[in-house]
């Protein structure tokens, strides 16, 4: 199932980081995306940079357990980035459940299995019908971000 979303930029500076950087639509290596760019610095006790969307524009819950997980469309700078993905289970802002995946400089398909993702300061084992947001992050090393996002899929 095709998602069409509405991403928004997010970093680190919510909390007091300095990390830096934006996203664009653009056309990425022949095919229209949107693009995170950025700096990801761990001074002030930061280290993100993503872009992220709900999957219901009102915020509610989309009951994806009739997937088997998502798939994105993405190239990059050969980096390492998190998926993560946030639940009604989670009560807390860095509470998620992850997975992590390398944006090669070609464009491919990342599948993430719901059964795969892993709880992150939670005792939450993740819930798929309770599925809210999903979000790409550079995060956790300084680094340079680039990492350009064309299609996001539920898959069986």
């Amino acid at each position: 199932m095709d998602l069409y979303p509405e991403w928004e930029y997010v970093a680190d500076r919510v909390m007091g980081g300095v990390s830096s950087g934006d996203m664009w639509s653009e056309v990425y290596s022949g095919r229209e995306a949107t693009v995170l760019r950025g700096d990801v610095s761990l001074k002030n006790n930061g280290g993100f940079v993503q872009i992220a969307f709900d999957l219901r524009l009102n915020g509610k819950v989309f009951d994806a357990h009739e997937w088997e997980g998502i798939e994105l469309d993405v190239c990059g700078n050969g980096e390492r980035y998190d998926i993560r993905l946030r639940t009604d289970q989670l009560t807390r802002p860095w509470q998620s459940f992850r997975a992590e995946f390398i944006a090669l400089p070609v464009w491919h398909t990342v599948q993430v299995p719901f059964s795969g993702v892993v709880s992150h300061k939670t005792d939450r084992v993740f819930d798929s019908a309770q599925l809210r947001r999903v979000g790409i992050l550079a995060i956790g090393r300084e680094f340079h971000a680039e990492i350009a996002v064309a299609g996001v899929r539920l898959y069986r």
